[in-house]
């Protein structure tokens, strides 16, 4: 989520033309995304990776539900 979040977010700046200039835009959010995912792991001393859904990140598991 936070490598589209960057993606957009430069292509409103840089406004590319093309397929080559919007892959090169693509590829720099998602470096942004990895070195923020590294210095969370670095951080905290966890995997920022979760098998979760977001939408459910925080809340109890209830049972009996799937």
């Amino acid at each position: 989520m936070l490598a589209e979040a960057t993606a957009t977010e430069v292509s409103i700046v840089q406004q590319p033309a093309g397929f080559g200039e919007s892959a090169a835009v693509a590829k720099e959010g998602a470096k942004a995304a990895k070195v923020a995912r590294e210095q969370i792991e670095k951080s905290t001393g966890k995997s920022a990776i979760s098998s979760l859904n977001a939408k459910n990140l925080g809340q109890k598991k209830q049972i009996g539900k799937k």
